[in-house]
Parts: C-alpha cells; sequence; structure tokens
C-alpha cells in the first residue's frame, strides 16, 4: 500500500526481459511504498527479483510498464540526463563490491558525487560525513590501504554526503565479517533515526533484516508477504517458508 508520506512508490511495475518465448519476468505487477524515515529489508529466494526491483526503484533501470515515482515525483518517464541528476541530488547507493575508485583517497572517494553534481564541497561536513563513518585518521589512505569494512565505510559516507533523501544498499554486508556488518548496519540506522532518511536494503541475511523497521519478501517477481518490526528469528522462519513455496510452485504444484 502506498501512503502520502512514501519517498519511493511503485505501482504496477513489471519488468521483462527477453521477448516472446524467451520472455523472463523479473517483476509482476509489484506495487509497493518506502516511508521517509524508516529502513527496510528486501528478502527473497535466488531470482525471485530482487536486483531487479532494487535497480528500478532506485532508477537505474526502466521498468516494462506500470509507474515509479520519487518524492512525489513521477520518474519513469525521465530522460538520462533529468534522471542521472535525481540520483546524484537525492539518492545514495551501497553496493556489496564497495565501488571505489582506487586511484582516489578517502576523501576524493567521498567527495566524488558532490564534484560528479558540480557542487563545491563543504569541508565542514564532509569532515562530519568521514567522522561518522570512524575514517577521520583514514582520509588521506587509497582503497588498498583499507580493509574491507573500512572500505565500505567510504561508500557508506559516500552515499550520505549528498544529504540524500534514500539510500539504496545491494547485500551491503554481505563481503564482511560479523562484527563490521553489525557496525555497518548500525551506521544504516544512524542515517534513518538521525537525518531522517529512507533505507531500502537488499540482503540475504536475517540478522541484518532484523535492523529494518520493515522486511518485505520477494518471491517470483511477486511481494508475498511482510514483516514489522521482525526479529532475526522470525526473519529466518519466514524465508524457510517461503522457500518452500518457491518450490513447489516452481513444481506446478500451486
Amino acid at each position: 500500500m502506498n501512503r502520502a508520506d512514501d519517498v519511493v512508490q511503485l505501482h504496477s511495475v513489471r519488468k521483462v526481459y527477453g521477448r516472446s518465448g524467451g520472455a523472463v519476468v523479473a517483476l509482476d505487477g509489484v506495487t509497493i511504498g518506502f516511508r521517509k524515515g524508516t529502513m527496510s529489508a528486501v528478502m527473497g529466494p535466488s531470482g525471485s527479483g530482487k536486483s531487479t526491483f532494487l535497480q528500478c526503484a532506485a532508477g537505474l533501470d526502466k521498468p516494462t510498464s506500470g509507474s515509479i515515482s520519487f518524492e512525489g515525483q513521477e520518474i519513469t518517464g525521465l530522460d538520462e540526463v533529468r534522471l542521472t541528476k535525481l540520483r546524484r541530488e537525492r539518492i545514495g547507493f551501497i553496493f556489496q563490491a564497495f565501488n571505489l575508485l582506487p586511484a582516489l583517497t578517502v576523501l576524493q572517494n567521498v567527495t566524488l558525487p558532490l564534484r560528479l553534481a558540480g557542487r563545491t564541497p563543504d569541508d565542514g561536513k564532509v569532515a562530519e560525513v568521514i567522522s561518522r563513518v570512524g575514517l577521520t585518521e583514514r582520509r588521506n589512505h587509497r582503497p588498498h590501504e583499507l580493509s574491507g569494512g573500512q572500505q565500505q565505510r567510504v561508500a557508506i559516507a559516500r552515499a550520505l554526503v549528498t544529504e540524500p533523501a534514500a539510500i539504496f544498499a545491494d547485500e551491503p554486508t554481505g563481503a564482511l565479517d560479523t562484527r563490521t556488518a553489525l557496525d555497518v548496519l548500525e551506521l544504516l540506522r544512524e542515517s534513518v533515526e538521525g537525518a531522517g532518511q529512507t533505507v531500502v536494503m537488499v540482503t540475504h541475511d536475517p540478522v541484518a533484516a532484523s535492523y529494518a523497521d520493515r522486511v518485505v519478501f520477494l518471491a517470483d517477481g511477486h511481494f508475498v508477504d511482510e514483516l514489522a518490526q521482525p526479529t532475526a528469528e522470525q526473519v529466518a522462519d519466514r524465508m524457510t517458508h517461503l522457500g518452500a513455496w518457491d518450490a513447489l510452485k516452481v513444481r506446478g504444484r500451486y
């Protein structure tokens, strides 16, 4: 259900890859909204459409049909120039692979989105963001001089520096050890509770999902269930049943 305070809204979104007999339906009429100042986790079996959903919701890919709005603005029909401007100014991205530029320092990687948008970085705000992720002493280091957890912190700082309305995270803790993963999740929660940002995170990890206000479950291109204020145990149990449901559907039992 979509609400007036949703930052991101998808309505009847369908995404099909290929044509005729070889067509694959990745999303099949998805309608969902994500409220301001909340953290949502998106989960589902492999091939359920999670990555496609995230790419469409974030304006990285266009749906075959349906509509997507961001902060009340319909973005489905925007040309690439306006879409790029929106992504640079109002949307943050965090990926499992970090996607840092190896030749740039921490400071340069963090401020890159501002420079690409033609904005002069505010030194005080940049320093604050870098401090929030605990990398003040590493600001002049390059990615190869950092641990995996530190590189993900740089990616988070880069996502936060433009003060986006929404942050889309694709398996942000997938390449991290348990302790570092929890630190990253705490940082994402801080962005929600402290700055009122909206975080939408695709994850396979029930513990990561338990940091969210809501977990929504995808199966076969449909949102089929959700949990509010979930525990890791509740998420794991629901995923077990969801996987069984998906397997039965593939075998033609449902």
